[in-house]
């Protein structure tokens, strides 16, 4: 799973798998470039600031004034590419386009928007927050390497001062000394993992469009799914009487004509239409169930869908245990419809599926945007079909992309 959800995953598992991963490292570079990048901002705020006040008299000094609150959008627009070092999911911006394109109009829309007001406030937050970003790994990361040296240092002559009273100037006592610094070491890289994981959160509830961004209230649309259910059934009738019974009859009138007039030909053309009959029933069928969901479970079953989709598609499926029957085929033709809905509609390059247990699904893809609920493309259904289950469908679709389609169906296995 990706975003900051993977830091205190990481953090509860292996220590050592941790403690060698990339992680401590990004959230390190990400914790330390914080006070760069706000100490930036506050030396352009202040140029602003001054620059307004001695201008005042003129309408420049006035424009200079009302560009501290947008500078903070050039800051959130850094923050969301630096937020990429400890959260992977796109960070659409939250801001609108403007109502028609020019300086002006994007000035007056940017100073009416709150997500410029929101930003600001984060601004001044992040230099508020810039001295707690650099003292803190600057002292646990000392503390750690200084203990965990102490040895070499007293070897070479130095004395390690523990408080006013306590100094350490011999070789023995510098080894639970040096112990405890390792086992300091590896907490720093929890408290900086940590550190990190929170202020990415805190960046992505402050500057970043939610990914819930349409709650479908699915729980309302138990009538539609029942008129669904019905229209389903007469099409499967509809299809067998006019596909598969079609040829069928058709084969036995062949077959009748074969028997009386001993004709390898018809005999031919009969074999064709009992062919051509069982691959009939056999798309029937798997448009009801398909034999791999039942058969292999979810993960095989999408990985199929992948292969016949159009758009190149990653499947990243993580179940320990296979969900109930019923859990199982809804989430199938949840992907089917969001990866048809891919094909069909958003001119994407790439898509991804990803399914967790609970259950969750993801559906990426980086294609134009601007999908919604109400614009039929299926959405809707699909938002039916998880109702059943008291399931959620959020959409996130802002124009130029990318979208994602998450879906939630409660499950225990």
């Amino acid at each position: 799973m990706n975003g900051t959800a993977t830091v205190w995953r990481a953090m509860a598992g292996n220590p050592l798998r941790f403690v060698f991963s990339s992680w401590p490292w990004r959230a390190l570079a990400y914790v330390v470039t914080g006070p760069a990048v706000a100490v930036v901002w506050l030396v352009l705020v202040e140029v602003l600031l001054v620059g307004g006040v001695v201008l005042t008299p003129l309408v420049i000094g006035l424009g200079l004034l009302a560009g501290i609150p947008l500078s903070a959008v050039g800051l959130a627009a850094v923050e969301r590419r630096r937020l990429r070092l400890m959260d992977r999911r796109p960070a659409p911006s939250p801001h609108r386009d403007p109502p028609w394109p020019g300086l002006r109009p994007w000035l007056s829309c940017r100073l009416r928007e709150t997500a410029t007001w929101r930003e600001f406030g984060y601004a001044l937050l992040a230099v508020a927050l810039a001295a707690v970003d650099v003292v803190v790994p600057f002292v646990l990361v000392v503390g750690s390497t200084v203990a965990g040296s102490s040895p070499w240092l007293i070897a070479g002559g130095d004395r390690i001062q523990l408080g006013p009273e306590v100094t350490v100037d011999r070789q023995p006592e510098t080894w639970p000394l040096m112990l405890g610094g390792l086992l300091g070491l590896v907490l720093t890289l929890y408290a900086l993992a940590a550190l990190a994981g929170a202020r990415a959160a805190l960046a992505r509830t402050l500057l970043v469009r939610p990914v819930e961004e349409e709650l479908v209230e699915v729980r309302a649309s138990r009538a539609r799914m029942a008129d669904a259910f019905e229209a389903e059934r007469r099409r499967i009738e509809r299809d067998l009487h006019d596909g598969a019974q079609q040829r069928l009859t058709g084969l036995i009138m062949t077959l009748g004509l074969a028997r009386l007039d001993r004709s390898t030909e018809l005999i031919d053309k009969a074999r064709e239409e009992a062919r051509a009959a069982l691959e009939e029933l056999r798309d029937l069928v798997r448009g009801i169930h398909p034999s791999i969901l039942t058969d292999r479970g979810l993960e095989a079953a999408v990985e199929a869908l992948a292969e016949r989709s159009p758009v190149p598609v990653e499947v990243d499926v993580a179940l320990p245990e296979r969900p109930p029957e019923s859990i199982e085929s809804a989430a199938y033709f949840v992907v089917a419809e969001a990866l048809a809905n891919v094909a069909k509609h958003s001119r994407a390059r790439h898509a991804r599926v990803v399914v967790r247990p609970g259950l969750s699904i993801e559906v990426h893809d980086d294609g134009r945007g601007g999908a919604r609920v109400a614009d039929g493309t299926g959405l809707q259904g699909l938002a039916d079909r998880v109702a059943v289950h008291d399931g959620t469908v959020r959409l996130s679709s802002p124009p130029g992309g990318p979208t994602i389609l998450r879906v939630e169906i409660p499950c225990e296995s």
